[in-house]
């Protein structure tokens, strides 16, 4: 079995996080439903990157597996496989919870779906407040960020963050915080760089995770009308054979020379590997410039269904507004959907 050596960055506690993690998130069909029936794929190939060397994991409550997680943590823990002061396991908070009582209610449901005595990092997933039903409840999130330094304070979490939050948010929220944030996880790829965003984060002692880290040049999502780089671009390619790696390892090990950490998402065992091979090469200065020239700003994740709702993080687009999925909004965690 082949085997992965990922290195670490510190976080602004003195914590250390694996540079490279699994991501967790099936997605949802053209229908806006969840992908359940990959969640036996995810498991199997969670399992391997165990296996192989990961110890970074990233869930969600929003990604219905954290039983998943929890059972895969405790089977790799009894096989002697890793202990659990190994693992670095992040979750999120969802946009329903962000009164700060319901911070502490959604990691403690979110420990106890996992097994877990405490999580490594907890982050509020949106600076969006809405509620079950689609409302938007307009909660502050610096207020919501009260919540997160309490859980913080009572040790059920090692470090606290923030996810999809922009410039002007964060700048706010470390003027009205106790704890700085250990993480911002968005969306970076070659072709949003978020270059401000990385700087501010980076002079703040904030790491940033990206999420989405090949954008859309994944052959499964390609989209001929899409100004974002494709996995066959002969530049990619030309680079790639160059290193002796595939596009997708150029475009990780780019994220990770600019200080960022990645969680790409895969099913299949191969890539899980693939991933995480690429701390045996350096990309030249030449060809990081190349490589800065595809950021074209644009972005992949772009719920519009939000748009109008107070905190939006992202610029409004403009296109009709469509309905919030019910499954953004109300679900059942594990693979059958029958837990709480």
């Amino acid at each position: 079995m082949s085997k992965v050596t990922i290195p670490k960055f510190q976080l602004n506690n003195g914590l250390e996080i694996p540079a490279l993690g699994y991501g967790t998130w099936l997605g949802l069909n053209e229908k806006g439903e969840f992908i359940v029936e990959d969640a036996p794929k995810l498991v199997d190939a969670l399992s391997h990157a165990i296996d192989v060397g990961y110890r970074h994991i990233d869930t969600a409550h929003l990604y219905r597996v954290e039983p998943e997680v929890g059972n895969i943590v405790k089977q790799k823990i009894q096989e002697g496989v890793v202990k659990r002061e190994d693992l670095f396991i992040t979750t999120k908070v969802w946009n329903s919870d962000h009164r700060p009582e319901d911070v502490e209610k959604s990691v403690k449901a979110s420990l106890k779906r996992m097994g877990l005595d405490y999580l490594d990092l907890v982050l509020m997933h949106w600076p969006i407040s809405v509620s079950v039903e689609g409302v938007d409840e307009k909660i502050d999130y610096v207020d919501t960020w009260r919540g997160f330094e309490s859980v913080l304070k009572q040790g059920l979490v090692k470090a606290i963050g923030v996810s999809n939050f922009n410039l002007e948010q964060l700048t706010r929220l470390l003027a009205n915080s106790q704890v700085v944030p250990a993480v911002n996880q968005v969306e970076i790829n070659l072709n949003l760089g978020q270059n401000q965003l990385v700087e501010y984060c980076q002079k703040n002692k904030i790491l940033v995770v990206a999420y989405t880290p090949f954008g859309r040049m994944v052959p499964s999502r390609l989209d001929t009308t899409c100004p974002a780089v494709r996995h066959d671009d002969p530049t990619m390619l030309n680079m790639a054979k160059k290193y002796g790696k595939t596009v997708q390892q150029v475009a990780l090990r780019y994220l990770y020379q600019r200080g960022i950490c990645s969680i790409p998402k895969t099913l299949t065992k191969t890539r899980v590997v693939e991933n995480a091979s690429i701390f045996d090469f350096e990309i030249d200065a030449a060809d990081v410039a190349t490589l800065q020239k595809f950021d074209n700003n644009y972005r992949t994740v772009r719920p519009v269904f939000w748009q109008n709702f107070t905190n939006y993080p992202f610029d409004k687009v403009d296109v009709d507004v469509t309905e919030i999925p019910i499954s953004l909004r109300k679900w059942k965690n594990g693979a059958n959907l029958d837990i709480d």
